[in-house]
């Protein structure tokens, strides 16, 4: 297992690890929080990801006894990683990725988007993260691949991960969670909008998203879900930033930070089972949108919308969420395409949105999937 970091161009290469702490099934959370403990009191580095439903082993409401054929929890146990600094060689890409198509139809999307919005009608929720996929063949290197998309959208929070049986290439916009001694931050992302044509209109288009109000409503609702979360470990919550507006190649996206004080010797188990995994891919409040999720997609998310990262011996610890992520096992690659639902949303806008968010990698193929 090789995990490479990208996270604010400081680039860390965790290679040759001394074992892999894994389990498939939220019955093996115990031992396996047991064994990243031990792990680190021995003075060695984690990195690996947790999947998005490793989510429900946290809460009572939500757990199963289901054996997953996808790991919940992967970490290398590692000596000190290396600062690699990985050069990119641009070169010419002919079209490699085939038969992409969605894992949903648009009327059984408009359907769901629609019981979703019963569901906040009913007062049930005021959110839902909702999630479909994007699926195609991949012919080319993932890690050439990866890098590839690194050049046509830089990202903050970027991480490579290669395994005997799949590779995770994710280019993430979004920070999860960073921890430094007793202050944590997270920087929940919600809000998207498409770039404009020429300087003047692009500048309009990022302020129109930042004075949106339904995007500053859904931001503002996920921000105050961090903030309670947070609150369950920690003291001195606060949220010093909000509805901060970043750039990318293709869209314009909105985020908020929220920090806090916890214990620097925090159980890991401890944070994870009050942050994650991050209201900003369920919803709110948390719990029932998760469950509202389980029932409506049509499939598991895997590693999309989990979390990726490391761990110091030190319980310092850096994860992303990894959406714009894509993983590829064997010849077939999946990447999850996820958007806020409310009560204003409507299912053209949203697969629109959805459409915008997943160009960084269609625009790589001339086919025509919908």
């Amino acid at each position: 297992m090789q995990v490479l970091i990208q996270f604010e161009n400081k680039p860390l290469l965790f290679q040759k690890p001394k074992s892999i702490i894994s389990c498939f099934r939220s019955a093996s959370f115990e031992s396996c929080f047991r064994e990243i403990e031990s792990a680190l009191s021995a003075g060695y580095f984690l990195a690996g990801f947790l999947s998005y439903e490793a989510g429900y082993g946290f809460e009572e409401q939500l757990n199963d006894s289901k054996l997953y054929d996808f790991p919940l929890i992967y970490f290398g146990v590692y000596d000190q990683p290396l600062p690699k600094k990985v050069e990119f060689k641009n070169r010419y890409f002919s079209e490699r990725l085939k038969g992409l198509s969605l894992n949903i139809s648009r009327d059984n999307y408009s359907n769901d988007i629609h019981a979703i919005r019963n569901y906040i009608l009913l007062g049930d929720v005021y959110q839902i993260t909702y999630c479909i996929k994007l699926r195609f063949g991949i012919d080319i290197d993932p890690f050439s691949f990866y890098h590839m998309l690194l050049h046509k959208q830089p990202v903050p929070y970027p991480a490579f991960i290669e395994t005997d049986d799949f590779q995770i290439l994710s280019l993430s916009p979004e920070m999860f969670i960073k921890k430094k001694g007793s202050f944590v931050v997270t920087k929940p992302m919600k809000g998207t909008w498409g770039r404009g044509e020429g300087f003047i209109l692009d500048l309009f288009a990022g302020l129109r998203l930042k004075f949106d109000e339904k995007n500053r409503a859904e931001n503002v609702m996920i921000a105050d879900l961090l903030r309670n979360d947070l609150g369950r470990v920690g003291v001195n919550v606060r949220a010093p930033k909000l509805f901060e507006v970043a750039k990318y190649t293709t869209l314009h996206q909105m985020t908020s930070t929220v920090t806090a004080k916890v214990d620097k010797d925090i159980a890991i188990y401890s944070l994870f089972a009050s942050i994650f995994p991050s209201g900003s891919v369920t919803g709110a409040p948390k719990i029932r949108a998760m469950q509202i999720i389980k029932e409506l997609e049509k499939e598991e998310r895997r590693i999309y919308t989990g979390a990726i990262g490391y761990i110091t011996p030190d319980k310092d610890l850096f994860f992303n969420v990894p959406i714009r992520t894509i993983l590829k096992r064997k010849d077939a690659a999946e990447m999850g395409i996820g958007g806020g639902i409310v009560w204003d949303s409507t299912a053209e806008g949203e697969w629109s949105e959805g459409l915008l968010k997943a160009r960084f990698v269609t625009d790589f193929s001339s086919s025509k999937f919908l």
